[in-house]
């Protein structure tokens, strides 16, 4: 078993790379990979039923104990990465499908990635657990509004069908997690030293089969997709920082801020933009997950050379980190 962990803990630490291989891997085989399509929605709900399994009271505590700090992240994700990627598709006037794809990965909750990095850039790790918490609760109906809010002027959205979609695969598995967690204690603590590698191995199978479905239409248009991932994520971490900075938080809840609004659940972005709209709209989610990780690994190691506040130095870190996600 003490293998399997150390294996999961390795993976988990070299995500990125993974993702990177196997969406390249997709790209030029894109037939041994087909076949994962039909597992995207499950795949997703294993993910989410990781989470339900490491989330604690202590995570839910921390929203009453500093309830500001937490608003302020939960606004910040759901203002301004919708609201950058609307406008981005209205800039670049970017075809129906990609536009949709772009606003669905910036409408989704934050994914539970941003934990690790914020752990790895000396962030306030409990606020950003919490602020993941509260987002992806929201998610069912956050999500579906600001979707057919901002993207029904390319497509018809469907807000309740999208809803009930997030209350399956996220809402559902996280609580299924966090009642197995209350019943099988001992057993959930030997599991969750494998989740890592769970996790991983299920997001990278989601990309793999986005990208194998999607290989002739990313071959046209994938680099207006990436560019379009790059400043959309870019964007979205410095805005986070901004809005840390303008709020008067300190430098670890700023660090905190910034990798929470740039970094998103994009594996329900692509099973929302499957299950509802085309393959080719699930494309900017499956890009987004392999640059996030890559953009928010970088983050991270520049935010460990920025010291944090007096105040910060002071308050013991109140989570702990069990692996990325999503």
């Amino acid at each position: 078993m003490q293998a399997l962990v150390r294996l999961s803990q390795f993976v988990g630490k070299t995500f990125a790379v993974w993702v990177l291989l196997f969406a390249v891997l997709a790209f030029f085989a894109p037939a041994q990979f087909r076949w994962i399509a039909a597992w995207i929605v499950p795949l997703l709900g294993i993910i989410m039923f990781g989470m339900g399994l490491t989330l604690s009271k202590d995570d839910f505590r921390e929203v009453f104990r500093r309830p500001v700090d937490v608003l302020i992240g939960v606004l910040g994700q759901f203002i301004i990465m919708p609201g950058l990627a609307w406008l981005l598709c209205q800039a670049l006037q970017l075809p129906p499908e990609i536009a949709i794809g772009v606003i669905l990965v910036g409408c989704c909750p934050g994914g539970t990635a941003s934990n690790v990095m914020t752990f790895l850039g000396r962030g306030d790790v409990a606020l950003s657990v919490a602020i993941t918490s509260v987002t992806t609760l929201l998610a069912p109906v956050v999500t579906p509004a600001l979707i057919y809010l901002l993207a029904s002027q390319w497509l018809e959205v469907s807000a309740t069908a999208m809803f009930w979609s997030i209350v399956q695969v996220v809402v559902l598995p996280i609580v299924l997690g966090i009642v197995a967690q209350s019943l099988l204690r001992e057993k959930v603590k030997v599991a969750i030293g494998v989740l890592p590698l769970v996790s991983v191995v299920a997001i990278v199978a989601i990309v793999a089969a986005v990208v194998a479905a999607n290989q002739p239409k990313i071959a046209t248009s994938g680099a207006l997709i990436f560019a379009v991932v790059v400043l959309h994520n870019g964007l979205g971490l410095l805005l986070g920082y901004w809005l840390g900075k303008l709020t008067g938080r300190s430098i670890a809840k700023r660090k905190t801020l910034a990798i929470e609004v740039g970094m998103q659940n994009s594996g329900l972005g692509a099973a929302l933009a499957a299950a509802h709209f085309s393959p080719l709209a699930a494309v900017p989610s499956a890009i987004f997950s392999v640059w996030h990780n890559i953009s928010g690994g970088l983050v991270a190691t520049w935010f460990q050379r920025v010291p944090n506040s007096p105040e910060d130095e002071a308050v013991a870190p109140a989570a702990t980190v069990q692996g990325a996600q999503a």
